[in-house]
């Protein structure tokens, strides 16, 4: 695996970033409490997520956040999807991002740390994603902004 996908509506994901994004918004969303990214923008390289929050991470935050990822990262968990009904997913999930007329969702489940509503593609295991290092913070009109990248 470990290359760049096209999921069903033409958008190219490449795995281990992309299911590493989900571990930082499940992580986020713990710390903080501020619910997940309401925007992302996933590349190779690096890539960031956008909160609504009223304020940038502490360092202790910045690195607490890390290592939990790292943790997931290394209890080689399962990665695995799931498929619902919008009315059984609206009843677990916030679907405010879905298209209307929607009759199924795709739920990506990684481990039993995070799930959530998701149509890109991921790797199978945790084990597949390298160590992640998140880069910066910073927060403007209530918007926290947090890259990332993986470790060599």
């Amino acid at each position: 695996m470990n290359q760049i996908e096209q999921t069903p509506n033409g958008k190219d994901y490449f795995e281990p970033m992309h299911s590493a994004e989900h571990l930082i918004n499940g992580a986020i969303a713990r710390t903080l409490g501020c619910g997940r990214a309401f925007s992302t923008h996933i590349e190779k390289k690096k890539s960031k997520c956008d909160f609504r929050f009223h304020r940038n991470l502490t360092p202790e935050e910045l690195t607490g956040i890390e290592r939990t990822v790292n943790e997931q990262i290394a209890s080689h968990a399962d990665v695995r999807d799931e498929i619902l009904t919008a009315a059984e997913a609206a009843a677990r999930y916030n679907l405010s991002r879905l298209p209307e007329g929607a009759t199924t969702v795709r739920i990506v489940h990684i481990g039993d740390f995070d799930s959530c509503p998701c149509i890109g593609a991921h790797v199978s295991n945790t084990a597949e994603i390298p160590p992640v290092r998140l880069i910066s913070s910073d927060c403007a009109d209530g918007v926290l902004r947090v890259r990332f990248k993986f470790v060599k």
